[in-house]
């Protein structure tokens, strides 16, 4: 089978989508699928399901709810429902869990890519690495679980999700421009810090493909806007290290402004 999460909610096996639910179901199966292969309590579910405002009888409705899905999987795969509560949706130990095996799940994957690329990064194969993180980006096909309604923990979970995926962003950035791909760059970073105005790593790469670029005067702008937006929202001042580059493409010296760069040296953690 084939899982994805990032992007809309999709179970296919030879090409056929067999998560056709909606509701508290889909919602779910992507809170299961978020967090394989370890188990949610029931707990946990009610909890996503209706947050402080359980049914009366949650317990009773979450296990109709489990039902329903493994009735629906075994009724697509050609298989008993408990087969599929056997080896695909389990209940345990108070709770439930989805274990997808050997099955091609793509949240796995970009964790194993973005894991692999900063091991290559930490000994100086960047080139491969950057190959490992650009596989890894290019599993997104939009917001994780964005046809999927979102409670409390799901909203934390794919809160999670797009700082690892900003995460994985910002070292390719890196590379990027350590590459001198600067130009190349520019379009996606320009979106990126509308989407994420108060992103401090995000502004300063922005910064450095402007000023290589040949655009100085709006790379002093960015800045200008950050620190705004940092001072009404939070009021407080961006980090030394961009305001050192703010200085360094003020004063038009290249060689400052690659010292005060994230992308030297790489902080990979």
């Amino acid at each position: 089978m084939d899982f994805r999460v990032l992007g809309s909610l999709s179970v296919q096996e030879d090409g056929e989508e067999l998560a056709h639910i909606a509701g508290k179901p889909r919602q779910l199966l992507g809170l299961l699928l978020l967090n394989e292969p370890h188990r949610v309590p029931a707990s946990s579910l009610i909890t996503e399901l209706w947050d402080d405002t359980p049914p009366r009888r949650a317990t009773t409705t979450l296990q109709t709810h489990i039902f329903h899905l493994r009735a629906e999987f075994a009724r697509r795969l050609g298989v008993t429902r408990e087969l599929v509560a056997q080896d695909l949706l389990q209940t345990c130990e108070g709770g439930y869990q989805i274990t997808v095996g050997e099955s091609s799940f793509d949240l796995r994957e970009f964790h194993r890519l973005r894991s692999l690329a900063r091991t290559l990064c930490n000994v100086g194969d960047t080139l491969r690495a950057g190959h490992m993180l650009s596989e890894a980006l290019g599993l997104w096909r939009g917001p994780a679980l964005l046809d999927v309604d979102h409670g409390r923990l799901l909203r934390a979970a794919v809160a999670e999700l797009v700082g690892a995926r900003l995460d994985a962003l910002v070292l390719f950035f890196d590379m990027q421009l350590d590459m001198g791909r600067h130009r190349e760059m520019l379009g996606e970073l320009a979106r990126l810090v509308v989407q994420h105005p108060h992103h401090v790593e995000l502004h300063a790469q922005f910064m450095i493909a402007l000023y290589r670029s040949g655009h100085r005067t709006r790379a002093l702008e960015v800045f200008d806007e950050l620190r705004r937006s940092m001072h009404d929202e939070f009021g407080a001042a961006p980090s030394t290290r961009i305001a050192r580059l703010w200085h360094a493409i003020r004063a038009a010296d290249a060689a400052a402004v690659d010292a005060n760069s994230p992308t030297s040296p790489h902080q990979v953690a």
